[in-house]
């Protein structure tokens, strides 16, 4: 049994649940989006609220922070971005007819998807929609985003002379069951991904792999070439609908609501662990430092030794649903439905993880001296355990 820990700040401003926690890239602001159809601004130096955004007239799905600007989008069917030093709204995006759950900001570009069966581009700064993707048979849940400068050769790239103005790709996963893969330039959809039989819920990109990874409700996730559109390999060990999905040196770790996470080896398919010692569905997973976080349905967070599945210590204080988790500085961050941010102090455990992980490269290192012969006929196991070690 895991340890039980007591938060070191607990944050009660938000009136309603939070849905989803974002960290900027450079780690000093944390951003929260709730069901009372605001959001705020966190300082990671001292936990305190230091801005609250007002304007939308409905819950908020989902938020993203960057350094100099923050974006919501809500059930009122519109976009907004704010200025992270005024709080004033600089922008509107409006055009979905029905709820918008997800947002990803890409370069110059804002995506979005809606229950209102499509995927939107907009212009970051010229508040209006540069493309509308429309095919999807019902709502888009999820979406990713790449250039085909990632994945594609030249002798490819030259058979879609069309659309060389732009080579940024969107991924969308919906409800309908399918994965959509679309040119941002022209809207054309340039692959449909076939074979889930459930909604897709989560999506993963390795473009540098030329990957792309869904989980389902069908209790399946698979892996897909981005570039051809074969469906690779199917994961199907899970018992229950996979929510989330995180990807760590050829790790593939999934959450399900069948309350286990599974770690596989992406290169072989293998599953090689489970997490175990949730009461309710894993909703969010993060890797760290060679620590699985798990936010679940039963309110707690847990800390899992990512190589051996031990439970290392149980977070326990949220009154309903983790929805999301972040990590920066050795500090845990979790958002839940009960309308809190929680901040946990996890350097103990860290610091347990980085010393067991010096032990065994030290172990390893001397048992790799004796002899070249066994290098070779182990290399498969040993480039596990050096991926799982983030080496």
């Amino acid at each position: 049994m895991g340890n039980s820990g007591s938060a070191v700040k607990v944050c009660t401003d938000h009136q309603g649940g939070i849905n989803w926690l974002s960290l900027s890239p450079d780690g000093q602001r944390l951003l929260t989006g709730s069901e009372d159809g605001t959001a705020r601004l966190w300082s990671t130096a001292d936990s305190q609220c230091h801005g609250h955004f007002q304007g939308h007239e409905s819950y908020i799905t989902f938020c993203h922070l960057e350094n100099e600007a923050a974006f919501t989008c809500s059930a009122d069917h519109t976009i907004r971005k704010w200025d992270v030093v005024t709080g004033q709204c600089l922008a509107i995006y409006r055009g979905h007819t029905s709820i918008v759950n997800r947002i990803l900001v890409a370069k110059d570009y804002l995506f979005s998807g809606s229950y209102d069966r499509t995927a939107r581009c907009w212009s970051v700064d010229k508040e209006k929609q540069i493309q509308e993707f429309r095919g999807h048979r019902n709502c888009v849940l999820t979406l990713a985003h790449y250039s085909s400068r990632d994945v594609l050769e030249e002798e490819e790239e030259e058979e879609e002379e069309e659309e060389k103005v732009s080579r940024d790709l969107l991924v969308t996963g919906s409800t309908d069951c399918t994965v959509k893969v679309w040119w941002v330039s022209s809207g054309r959809c340039y692959q449909t991904l076939l074979g889930h039989t459930g909604a897709v819920l989560c999506l993963i990109l390795d473009a540098p792999n030329r990957e792309l990874f869904s989980g389902s409700t069908d209790y399946t996730i698979r892996t897909w070439n981005i570039v051809t559109g074969e469906q690779l390999k199917v994961f199907k060990e899970h018992q229950g609908s996979v929510i989330c999905l995180e990807l760590v040196n050829r790790h593939l770790y999934s959450g399900s609501a069948d309350r286990t996470v599974k770690c596989w080896f992406v290169d072989t398919g293998e599953r090689i662990q489970t997490y175990k010692a949730h009461k309710h569905s894993v909703s969010t997973l993060k890797y760290h430092a060679g620590i699985l976080f798990t936010g679940s349905g039963d309110a707690c967070a847990r800390a899992f030794n990512s190589r051996s599945g031990v439970l290392q210590k149980i977070f326990r204080g949220h009154k309903f649903i983790i929805n999301c988790i972040q990590i920066h500085n050795e500090l845990l961050y979790t958002a839940s439905h009960d309308g809190t941010l929680r901040v946990w102090d996890i350097r103990g455990i860290c610091k347990r993880s980085k010393r067991r992980w010096k032990k065994e490269r030290s172990v390893q290192g001397r048992s790799s001296q004796k002899g070249s012969l066994a290098r070779l006929f182990n290399n498969k196991v040993g480039c596990m355990i050096q991926q799982e070690n983030g080496e």
